[in-house]
């Protein structure tokens, strides 16, 4: 499940690609959204987010393209929480 915000960053990152190749911001949204269905089938399959504060491990993260995608698996139910580059500083979450 794709929260409000995750989202909204999706589309920017596709805008913002778009602008110089359609072609590849359909690529990295596509391979983004391709890694969080593996996550569906097994949600341990990506690390613990290091950056999330007091994390009890049901927040994971991987990065792709550059982008590093936050969710959280809880009660059977995986949430997209957030998509950064990997070149912003992380915000402590």
């Amino acid at each position: 499940m794709w929260t409000k915000r995750s989202l909204l960053h999706l589309k920017q990152i596709y805008d913002y690609i778009s602008e110089d190749s359609p072609k590849n911001a359909l690529k990295v949204v596509t391979d983004l959204s391709k890694e969080i269905e593996k996550a569906t089938v097994n949600p341990e399959i990506y690390p613990a987010d290091k950056y999330k504060i007091n994390n009890d491990g049901s927040y994971r993260a991987f990065e792709k393209h550059r982008y590093r995608l936050a969710y959280r698996y809880s009660e059977n139910i995986i949430r997209v929480l957030r998509i950064r580059h990997t070149s912003r500083e992380p915000l402590p979450h």
